[in-house]
């Protein structure tokens, strides 16, 4: 069967363009007389459009946790906090592993393997010592687990032999939040890029006994597709979809603190980035340490790697932020934050 390269694929569908021709995006104003995409039309290369929100909505995804993002009467369906004696709590979720297409950019649909319907999974959160109790079901139709990055029993790994929930089972895992630190979870079932690339994954933050210093708070995991299933991404992104930052900037505020939880999740490429431009910020690797490693406005990641950032916006205005692939940036993984004065 003939198949087309990447190349030519991209050349056929407009995501990017091998001359470096630019696609216009729409000239639709924002809020407070911001040209939503007309001012930066000259970098959201891509597809015209927009995605919809109705099932994921990127810029929602940045700021949730422990489900806090649905209404409490379904909330209370997928995660539940119990106060235990010693002071910690026991955290029980629910999450399901499920087949699903998703929209990665305008009119541009992936088929998924999800966890609770969504790319990235639902960001997991605790305190260290808290009790996690995880009860996944498997509403896919492959075999499929929860690996978690941390200090746990074999028997909870989800990834030796035999761990792997067929179609239609259930496995809870259960173990206590440790270290502290920026997690992940992920499927860790054969074949294991090909689990990963479709979908199942997400971030599983611990945070100190002590916590750390009041920030807004962001979840941004970088992640790819390959569309055409050739082993080469053609779509990047952070929180799954194409450009969405571009179209609805990151609402920040000047002087408030900053505080990014970046994930690195994109297989088929050995290493990506983020740049952030006209700022610095300080580097917590892993997050399993409260003193920075560095201060930079680059920083790189091999997948499963992941970082604490943070930093504070000194001026108002907006602040492009991509990875400094230049390639992944054109086909995707480019956003602003828009600092603003406190009212």
């Amino acid at each position: 069967m003939w198949q087309l390269s990447r190349r030519s694929w991209l050349q056929a569908t407009g995501l990017a363009s091998v001359a470096g021709s630019l696609v216009g995006a729409v000239q639709a104003r924002g809020q407070n007389g911001h040209p939503a995409d007309s001012a930066h039309a000259s970098h959201a290369m891509g597809v015209v459009g927009r995605t919809s929100t109705d099932v994921f909505n990127p810029s929602v995804f940045l700021r949730s946790w422990n489900f806090s993002d649905l209404v409490p009467e379904r909330r209370g369906r997928f995660y539940k906090e119990t106060p235990r004696g010693d002071g910690t709590l026991l955290r029980e979720y629910e999450i399901f592993a499920a087949d699903r297409q998703i929209e990665i950019a305008p009119g541009l649909f992936f088929p998924a393997w999800t966890y609770n319907g969504q790319v990235p999974g639902p960001t997991i959160r605790a305190t260290e010592g808290d009790r996690i109790k995880v009860t996944f079901r498997n509403l896919g139709t492959h075999p499929h687990s929860m690996h978690f990055h941390g200090w746990h029993p074999p028997s909870m790994d989800g990834a030796l032999a035999g761990q792997e929930v067929p179609p239609g089972e259930t496995f809870v895992y259960e173990f206590d939040a440790d270290p502290f630190g920026l997690h992940l979870y992920h499927c860790h079932t054969v074949p294991l890029k090909r689990h990963l690339h479709k979908g199942l994954y997400g971030a599983f933050i611990v945070d100190p006994r002590g916590a750390r210093p009041p920030a807004d708070e962001l979840v941004m995991v970088m992640n790819a597709f390959d569309t055409t299933f050739d082993a080469e991404n053609e779509v990047y992104a952070v929180n799954t979809v194409a450009n969405a930052y571009m179209h609805d900037p990151i609402r920040v505020a000047v002087g408030r603190p900053v505080r990014i939880y970046l994930v690195n999740v994109t297989e088929f490429d050995p290493v990506n980035s983020l740049h952030l431009h006209g700022m610095f910020f300080d580097v917590y690797r892993t997050g399993t340490s409260l003193t920075p490693s560095e201060r930079t406005d680059t920083l790189m990641l091999c997948q499963g790697e992941r970082a604490i950032l943070e930093t504070t916006f000194r001026y108002p205005g907006d602040f492009m932020f991509h990875a400094h692939q230049s390639e992944f940036a054109e086909l995707g993984w480019m956003g602003l934050f828009r600092a603003e004065e406190a009212a």
